[in-house]
């Protein structure tokens, strides 16, 4: 049986991060996807392409997604018959996510449709066609699926990941004092170790 790992990066990140999950994998093909762009109607898409090739090869297909990945492949794949899914860090409601950087802004939804889009302090520009997007997409997932959690993340809110979880029957492993992105030593050999554990 030939099995393989699609993986999915988040927002910054690229297909080359799935290289550290080949030595901890044994026997499963381990695929980077390198999509272009950040808005979903462009990413989904590829995401989509790279599973359709995937699933002529392989016999087992699991997803790994991290943050806004996770956001992106269940935009793309929650209509097909994945074996596993495994989320990182994921943005799990994309909707509450933008509202809440709206209430960090001050923003509200009049302003943003009038003005299109609003810069942030903290990077992110706020659109109201994605915010229409997300809304106008909603999100159907089936596949099995285990989440990795930090206690620290302060992008992706806890109440969020246990309402996800909960409706979904999913695994949730929570690292208390992790951070939303996993990359000090400790908490890297915390999310080996949760791969391991999970991925069969």
């Amino acid at each position: 049986m030939k099995r393989a790992i699609l993986y999915i990066h988040g927002k910054g990140g690229s297909a080359g991060e799935a290289d550290r999950f080949r030595a901890i994998c044994p026997g499963f093909d381990v695929l980077g996807v390198d999509y272009r762009g950040e808005l979903p109607w462009e990413v989904a898409p590829q995401i989509t392409a790279a599973y359709d090739g995937a699933r002529w090869q392989y016999d087992r297909i699991v997803l790994l997604a991290n943050s806004i990945g996770a956001y992106f492949a269940m935009l793309a794949l929650g209509d097909q018959a994945l074996d596993k899914a495994l989320f990182v860090s994921p943005v799990l409601d994309m909707e509450r996510l933008i509202l809440d950087m709206m209430g960090w802004t001050g923003v509200s939804e009049q302003a943003l449709r009038e003005q299109g889009e609003v810069p942030t302090d903290f990077g992110e520009t706020l659109s109201w066609a994605y915010l229409c997007y997300v809304r106008e997409h909603p999100i159907t997932w089936q596949a099995p699926t285990e989440i990795l959690y930090a206690g620290g993340d302060h992008l992706v809110s806890r109440p969020a990941v246990e309402h996800f979880a909960a409706a979904h029957g999913a695994g949730l492993t929570v690292l208390e004092n992790g951070e939303h992105w996993f990359h000090t030593e400790e908490q890297l050999a915390f999310l080996d170790n949760w791969v391991k554990r999970v991925i069969l």
